[in-house]
């Protein structure tokens, strides 16, 4: 299940995780609309979260994919709670761990 926060740097406000990209869009325009009368401020961001708040964007690669596994992995337990489970994360990096661990075989095998 997908997260998505709208973030006003002006107001220095954020709003609440909603789950849908319409949901996304209406909390903009209405923030917009009530304390900046329709104008967009400057440096707003809106975009996808993981469980524990932080923009994907934000995240380098390496920790970006192990927050979107970690959250499919707790989606298929729980979709609606907040914050990971152990075993989720645990399983997102052994996931990776062992892509690696077969992509350096792979390679290792060839040369």
């Amino acid at each position: 299940m997908r997260r998505y926060r709208y973030r006003c740097t002006v107001c220095r406000t954020t709003s609440p995780v909603v789950h849908q990209l319409d949901d996304l869009v209406a909390e903009g325009d209405v923030h917009r609309q009530l304390l900046h009368g329709g104008h967009i401020p400057d440096g707003e961001a809106a975009g996808q979260v993981d469980r524990l708040g932080r923009w994907y964007a934000a995240l380098s690669p390496l920790i970006a994919l192990h927050a979107h596994l970690a959250d499919a992995l707790s989606d298929l337990h729980d979709p609606k709670t907040v914050g990971h489970y152990w075993w989720a994360s645990i399983g997102a990096a052994l996931i990776i761990g062992a892509a690696a661990a077969l992509v350096l075989a792979i390679v290792s095998t060839a040369l």
